[in-house]
């Protein structure tokens, strides 16, 4: 199963000929590679996949998102851990 996450553009720079940008995730910062988003810009929220920026979504999209990611975990924590 793959998993793709909304973050926030911080920053954008270039390294080694790539786009790159420092993405904030809910408080979590991490570097993502721009370049299959030539498009997005300081203050976009976009979807991260394996470290790629694969699309752009709205802030409140993202939010929702958000919210649902952080709603799933919560409900793992209520239910608890399955047995290996």
């Amino acid at each position: 199963m793959c998993l793709a996450v909304p973050g926030k553009i911080l920053e954008t720079f270039e390294r080694d000929g790539l786009r790159m940008a420092k993405v904030d995730f809910g408080g979590v910062t991490r570097e993502t590679c721009l370049d299959y988003v030539p498009e997005a810009k300081v203050g976009d929220y976009c979807v991260i996949h394996v470290g790629f920026a694969i699309s752009l979504l709205s802030e409140t999209e993202a939010q929702e998102t958000l919210a649902m990611l952080k709603d799933i975990s919560n409900l793992g924590d209520e239910l608890g851990s399955y047995p290996a």
